[in-house]
């Protein structure tokens, strides 16, 4: 039919370098679309601050030191007045009206001012008496004015022979009670507090109920006092 066939337009085959370059190109384009789109991402996300408060825990403070309650006051204690000398008490109600004064009447007793009373005292009192002498009563030696004594000439405990001849010495104290007639009261008893040999006790206790005393005296009455009374065996040469 025709002599002449036209021939298609050749296909331009694309060499293998250029085909490398072109795969290349697309692989670093995706890659730096890839990069781009990451590293957009990555600059979005910004990261959340969190917000951390510090609260300060407030310590338990110490109790406040107890105060000590000051120390009572000292109290004053007025001293004792003058021996010799009573004391006067103000009366309630001051008089208006001055009484007359009897001067006949004895106003002091010169006792009051013999520097032996004490506070409260009456002249020829007792320290710590309470009202009249009582014969009854035994009182200590300074109570009375007068304190009970030996009597003269009277007797005394015996030496014992045993003690004597050995040489032995010694003492003993007693304690009784001498009535007011002088004599030891028995009934009170006969108390040794120190005796050296039981044989000075035994002498004393066989004399004292026979010896005699010069009994205690309080404003001139004759009292019962408890004696103290040490006895000394000796051997004179």
């Amino acid at each position: 039919m025709f002599n002449q066939l036209i021939e298609s337009k050749r296909t331009k085959k694309r060499s293998p370098g250029t085909a490398a370059f072109s795969i290349g190109l697309h692989a670093g384009l995706i890659g730096l679309a890839v990069w781009a789109t990451a590293n957009a991402a990555i600059k979005n996300e910004k990261p959340k601050a969190e917000k951390i408060e510090f609260v300060q825990v407030k310590k338990d403070e110490p109790p406040p030191p107890k105060k000590e309650a000051p120390p009572p006051p000292k109290a004053t204690v007025a001293p004792p007045p003058p021996k010799g000398f009573q004391v006067l008490q103000a009366p309630p109600i001051v008089p208006v009206k001055i009484p007359d004064i009897d001067l006949s009447k004895k106003v002091t007793d010169a006792a009051d001012f013999s520097g032996k009373g004490v506070a409260g005292g009456v002249a020829k009192g007792v320290v710590g008496g309470t009202g009249p002498v009582s014969n009854t009563e035994t009182y200590f030696s300074f109570q009375v004015e007068k304190p009970a004594a030996m009597a003269s000439g009277t007797i005394t405990p015996s030496y014992p022979e045993t003690l004597r001849s050995a040489g032995i010495e010694g003492e003993v104290d007693a304690e009784f009670t001498v009535d007011t007639t002088g004599r030891v009261d028995q009934a009170a008893g006969i108390k040794i507090t120190k005796a050296t040999n039981d044989l000075f006790a035994a002498a004393v206790k066989t004399a004292l109920p026979r010896m005699k005393f010069y009994p205690a005296e309080i404003g001139g009455h004759k009292v019962k006092q408890l004696v103290q009374q040490p006895f000394t065996f000796s051997i004179t040469h």
